[in-house]
């Protein structure tokens, strides 16, 4: 890990947007994947354009796409896609959705960018070092109490009935006289918390490909992320995922969960 390895992903960043700004609420062709979700020409684009600099340029790593699937498996550094994370908003024409590249080294995410093209917005962060948003360092907020924080996930529909329940456990906690978290959001609510604007975001189901970039980005920033239990996320992570600007709040918020 190095100051190439940030450049590069940087550059990454860059390419994506170019495909993807000109689509942007304009004629694209979308389909529907196995798994019911949405993909779309600028997904497939901005993917294609990411993995032709790796494999230029780092061909020794490996690649994990959302779109077009493993490349180089076994190598122990990988660098981990999804082109639009929040299609959905994509389609419909919000700029609340974003690119997310990482780097793991050895199933751990080292490097993460969520980039949000339309806004021309970016976030750049490493393990062990500071995140910036457009080059300048940002800070995650203090939260003294679960009760008054603000609270984040792209949709309740994401979860489980056991899920949901504890998602909802946090909610009357967090927000005992008015229940009202934030939807919708996608990766763009970890680029918030990271920024010091909210304080929380839970989510269920996700892939490496949606939360890897999200830890060094958030940890980065001095928050915390980890899975429904409390542990480190990595490779093998079961698809929770907590991410607290405060880290003093997890113990707090995984005994608010089985409340």
């Amino acid at each position: 890990m190095n100051s190439s390895d940030i450049a590069l992903a940087n550059r990454l960043a860059d390419a994506a947007r170019s495909e993807i700004r000109p689509l942007f609420r304009g004629d694209w062709e979308a389909e529907t994947k196995a798994d019911d979700s949405a993909v779309t020409e600028a997904d497939r684009a901005a993917e294609a354009a990411i993995r032709e600099i790796i494999e230029a340029e780092r061909p020794d790593d490996g690649i994990i796409g959302e779109e077009y699937g493993t490349h180089n498996e076994g190598a122990g550094r990988q660098w981990v896609l999804d082109p639009i994370d929040g299609t959905q908003s994509f389609v419909a024409g919000r700029a609340i959705f974003g690119t997310l590249i990482a780097l793991m080294q050895d199933g751990w995410p080292v490097l993460g960018v969520i980039d949000q093209p339309i806004q021309r917005e970016r976030w750049v962060g490493v393990i062990g070092e500071g995140t910036t948003f457009n080059g300048e360092p940002v800070k995650t907020r203090p939260c003294p109490a679960i009760e008054g924080m603000s609270l984040a996930t792209t949709s309740p529909h994401c979860f489980d009935a056991d899920q949901a329940d504890a998602f909802l456990n946090v909610v009357t906690n967090a927000y005992p006289k008015r229940p009202f978290p934030i939807y919708g959001g996608d990766c763009y609510n970890y680029a918030m918390l990271a920024s010091g604007n909210i304080d929380c975001v839970m989510e269920a189901g996700l892939k490496i490909h949606d939360y890897a970039a999200l830890v060094p980005v958030v940890e980065g920033a001095g928050g915390i992320m980890a899975d429904w239990q409390g542990n480190p996320l990595d490779a093998d992570s079961d698809g929770t995922v907590i991410a607290l600007g405060d880290a003093a709040r997890l113990e707090d918020l995984l005994a608010a969960m089985g409340s």
